[in-house]
């Protein structure tokens, strides 16, 4: 089956969903690519994108980047978190749904169907990129407010931003982190409950002219 998927764009996976649940990730390619320097030397920000899917292993490869397990017997990540309370969530708007990748699984979990990328940003380009990645953070899973632990959700969040800047970099891909969104419109389209928050958001894809 895998095989099969890593030559399929992103919006037939649909049809490949186990039940109505989520969608399969091939295994994250953990070798190869460009080196650290190169990778700073070319990260950077891009607002430009042409409306075509990533493939599955590029999904794969961008979700374990963000904060995928890198330590197996631990179940540590890939990204620093603050205190390793590991609140933060990572929301997946692709062109055919919703999803919410599963860490334990390196899955993703059905959370709406149909195209809602447009819903993640207030700008033009953030409907054509392949990936909208809405990070939020989730302090009831801490049992702590807001005002308690947004200044750290932020700062795992960015730590988070940041591995996606340096895999996009890597893979020839497009990307940038996006404060302007409409918060409470995105919490309902998402079912969040009244403990979780909406901490940044992210658009990733092939690059436009």
């Amino acid at each position: 089956m895998k095989p099969i998927l890593l030559m399929m764009p992103l919006i037939m996976l649909g049809s490949l969903a186990y039940g109505q649940e989520g969608l399969p990730l091939p295994e994250p390619q953990k070798h190869g690519g460009k080196g650290l320097m190169d990778c700073l030397n070319e990260r950077r920000s891009s607002r430009e994108y042409v409306d075509e899917p990533l493939n599955v292993q590029q999904l794969s490869d961008l979700l374990w980047a963000a904060n995928g397990i890198n330590r197996p017997e631990s179940g540590k990540r890939t990204t620093a978190n603050s205190r390793n309370k590991q609140e933060m969530d990572l929301y997946v708007f692709l062109r055919g749904g919703v999803y919410r990748y599963d860490v334990t699984t390196h899955g993703l979990l059905r959370v709406l169907e149909g195209d809602h990328r447009a819903e993640t940003g207030k700008q033009d380009f953030v409907g054509k990129a392949a990936v909208n990645l809405v990070y939020v953070a989730d302090y009831a899973r801490i049992g702590a407010t807001a005002a308690e632990y947004k200044a750290t959700s932020a700062l795992n969040a960015g730590l988070m931003v940041q591995n996606v800047y340096l895999y996009c970099a890597s893979a020839g891909l497009a990307t940038v982190v996006r404060g302007y969104f409409d918060a409470e419109p995105l919490h309902r389209l998402l079912g969040l409950g009244e403990g979780q928050e909406v901490i940044i958001t992210q658009s990733v894809g092939p690059e436009g002219r």
